[in-house]
């Protein structure tokens, strides 16, 4: 039995919470492939993540009716080796535990890890993969937590979604036959939340008449050739030199598009879509 070595007291030592900030070989679940299905980002706790279930066609992990690929947790590290090719590490949220891998590729993962501790907490996304009953995370992207208020708002936000994809399964087993309900034809289990989000046509500044808007430019920018294989992200100021735009429309945008599970922050100021482009 493991013991948690997460700290409540300084998880939840802060104030209030922010607004949300979210957001392989066949036979080995540890691969560096950093290839990444058109899946949506998911805010997870590590005993929702342990409690996942495989689909009914093998292919994926699925978590209240939802198809889970790249997710994002918040915890603390613990037991962690680093090798030439790797760094290999536990994730503790005070939930459960899970065993996690970062890839070393290039210099940039290297600095990246080199500043993870024991007894840090750190913010990490990464592809959700479970073999034979095993599961764990191949880790893309991780960071310090510098403000425990993001601990507890990731708890709020693993909640709301939560319940969010929990009523879209009890909806969908009530219809029997949805496509004769075209209300209710962007109501998909395994799309969930984050896909529902986006279909809902929240982003600022969006036109009626086919315009693209501003958080769809930043998109297709990030989904670049160029930009797809950077493993750090695409920097802030590539995005807005290929755009043209003011700062502050593109941060707004990229605010949204955070907000909505689109894209995610690698290092600081570098983006990456969690979306195949």
């Amino acid at each position: 039995m493991n013991t948690s070595q997460f700290d409540g007291n300084a998880a939840f030592a802060g104030g209030g919470f922010m607004p949300s900030q979210t957001t392989q070989g066949a036979n080995s679940p540890f691969t560096p492939s950093k290839i990444r299905d058109s899946q949506t980002l998911l805010p997870l706790t590590i005993k929702q993540a342990n409690d996942a279930f495989q689909s009914s066609d093998g292919s994926n992990l699925t978590i209240d009716g939802v198809d889970v690929n790249t997710v994002t947790f918040v915890g603390r590290v613990c037991n962690k080796v680093d090798q030439i090719t790797d760094s290999k590490f536990v994730l503790d949220d005070g939930t459960g535990t899970i065993e996690c891998i970062k890839w070393i590729d290039d210099p940039v993962d290297s600095n990246e890890v080199d500043g993870i501790l024991n007894g840090m907490y750190v913010r990490l996304y990464g592809q959700f993969k479970g073999l034979q009953g095993k599961k764990c995370i191949n880790v893309y992207s991780l960071r310090p937590v510098t403000d425990f208020d993001e601990i507890a708002n990731h708890f709020i936000n693993c909640i709301y979604v939560h319940l969010y994809n929990s009523r879209l399964q009890r909806i969908q087993a009530s219809i029997p036959n949805q496509q004769h309900v075209p209300s209710l034809t962007q109501i998909t289990p395994t799309k969930g939340y984050q896909a529902q989000a986006v279909a809902a046509n929240q982003f600022s500044g969006q036109h009626n008449n086919g315009q693209k808007t501003v958080e769809d430019m930043v998109l297709d920018v990030l989904h670049l050739p160029a930009n797809r294989t950077r493993t750090e992200g695409c920097p802030l100021e590539s995005i807005a030199q290929h755009l043209g735009l003011p700062s502050d429309k593109i941060m707004l945008a990229i605010h949204n598009l955070t907000q909505e599970g689109m894209i995610y922050e690698g290092l600081t100021n570098h983006y990456k879509s969690t979306v195949n482009g």
